[in-house]
C-alpha cells in the first residue's frame, strides 16, 4: 500500500532497519548506533559534498583534515593555503565561506546546536543546518537533498515539477521524520537515493520500501521527480593569457567575489557573448558553469623582458603543483601539450565541466 499519514512510521521503521544492514562507510560518517561524528567532520563534508559526488570529495576530505584537524585550525589558517587546497573541487565560494564560517564558530567559542544558530553561520544554509543538527547532534530536524527528494517523490507519486515542488517534498519528508534517530533516519534516505532509488534505473525490488511506493504502483517509478524541460545555457567568449618569461608563468589571484573567486589563474579578458577566436589562439578550453558555458580561448605570449604587472610568477615546471581550479589547469595543460608536440596544429576544442 502507498504510504499515508498511518503508516509514516512502519515506513521508517522499515528504512532504519535497512540502514542498521546496509549503511554506506563514508569517511565523514560513524557507524549505526555509534557514536555521532563531531560537527566540524559534518560541516565539513556536507560543505564539500554540495553539487559534488561523493567519489570526488573523499580525497579532498581526507587532505583537509590531514592540514586542518579541527575547525580551530582551520579558522587559523592561511587564505591562499585553504584556496589551494580546494582546487579542483569546484564552486569556489564554498571554499571562501568555508573559512568565513570557521573563524565564525571559534570567535562564538563553538558550534550552535539548532538549525537557528547554525543558519546564522556563514555559507550554512537551511539543508546543512538540518543535516549538521541531526546527525552531529542528534536533534530532530528534516533533512532533504537530492537524493531524499528523489525518495520522497517517488514514494508519494509527487506530480508537480520542481522545482516547485520542493515545499511540498519538505512537508512529506517532514512527516516521515522520526523523533528517535533523525541523523540515521536522514542518512538512511540518502543512502537509499544513492545507491537503490537511484535517477535512472531505481532498483525496487531491493527497496525496503518497495511495498510502500506509489510511483512503483504506477509502474513508472522513473518519471519521478517530474523536473521541467532543459533550457539551453547561454555561451560566454573569453580569452586567457600565458605570459611566460625565464621558466615562470604569470599567474594573478583573481577578486574574491565572483566566479572562481580568490583562486589563482591565467590573466584573462572579460568574458562576455562575442566570440574571439583569432589566429593567434593555441586552444579553445569550454567549460560548463551552472548557469552558463565558457569558451576560452587561450593565447601564449613570451615577452622579451619580464612584465612589470601585479600577480606571481610560477616555474612552469611546477605549475600542476600551483592550485590552479579547473579551468585554468586546462589552459595550462593545453599550453604544455602544445610545447610537447611541438608541431603547428589548428585549435583544439577541449571539454570541460566545473
Amino acid at each position: 500500500m502507498p504510504v499515508d499519514e498511518d503508516c509514516a512510521p512502519p515506513v521508517s521503521a522499515k528504512l532504519l532497519a535497512w540502514y542498521d544492514a546496509n549503511a554506506r562507510t563514508l569517511p565523514w560518517r560513524s557507524p549505526p548506533g555509534a557514536a555521532p561524528p563531531t560537527p566540524y567532520r559534518v560541516w565539513l563534508s556536507e560543505i564539500m559534498l554540495q553539487q559534488t559526488t561523493t567519489a570526488a570529495v573523499a580525497p579532498y576530505y581526507a587532505k583537509f583534515l590531514r592540514a586542518w584537524p579541527s575547525v580551530a585550525a582551520l579558522a587559523a589558517a592561511d587564505d591562499a593555503d585553504v584556496m589551494r587546497e580546494w582546487a579542483g573541487l569546484g564552486y569556489y565560494a564554498r571554499a571562501r565561506n568555508l573559512l568565513a564560517c570557521a573563524r565564525a564558530v571559534v570567535a562564538r567559542g563553538g558550534w550552535p546546536e539548532d538549525e537557528a544558530g547554525l543558519r546564522a553561520l556563514p555559507g550554512v544554509g537551511g539543508y546543512t543546518a538540518a543535516a549538521i543538527s541531526a546527525i552531529a547532534f542528534d536533534r530532530r530536524a528534516v533533512v532533504v537533498d537530492g537524493n531524499v527528494e528523489r525518495v520522497v517523490a517517488r514514494l508519494f507519486a509527487v506530480a508537480t515539477p520542481l522545482p516547485k515542488a520542493k515545499r511540498e517534498l519538505y512537508a512529506l519528508a517532514d512527516r516521515l521524520t522520526p523523533a528517535a534517530r533523525a541523523g540515521d533516519h536522514a542518512q538512511a534516505m540518502m543512502d537509499l537515493g544513492a545507491t537503490i532509488c537511484t535517477p535512472r534505473t531505481p532498483s525496487c525490488p531491493r527497496c525496503p520500501l518497495a511495498a510502500d511506493c506509489a510511483a512503483r504502483a504506477e509502474g513508472d517509478p522513473a518519471r519521478y521527480p517530474v523536473k521541467p524541460p532543459k533550457v539551453a545555457k547561454p555561451v560566454r567568449f573569453g580569452t586567457a593569457y600565458w605570459i611566460e618569461h625565464d621558466g615562470a608563468v604569470l599567474l594573478e589571484r583573481r577578486p574574491a567575489s565572483g566566479l572562481l573567486g580568490g583562486m589563482l589563474g591565467m590573466p584573462t579578458g572579460e568574458w562576455n557573448t562575442i566570440s574571439q577566436t583569432s589566429s593567434a589562439v593555441l586552444a579553445i578550453v569550454r567549460h560548463v558553469f551552472t548557469h552558463f558555458e565558457l569558451r576560452l580561448c587561450v593565447v601564449v605570449s613570451h615577452p622579451a623582458t619580464r612584465p612589470d604587472t601585479p600577480g606571481e610568477w610560477h616555474p612552469v615546471a611546477t605549475i600542476a603543483d600551483a592550485g590552479l581550479p579547473t579551468l585554468f589547469a586546462r589552459c595550462a595543460a593545453a599550453v604544455l601539450r602544445a610545447r610537447a608536440d611541438a608541431v603547428q596544429s589548428p585549435p583544439l576544442d577541449l571539454e570541460t565541466a566545473a
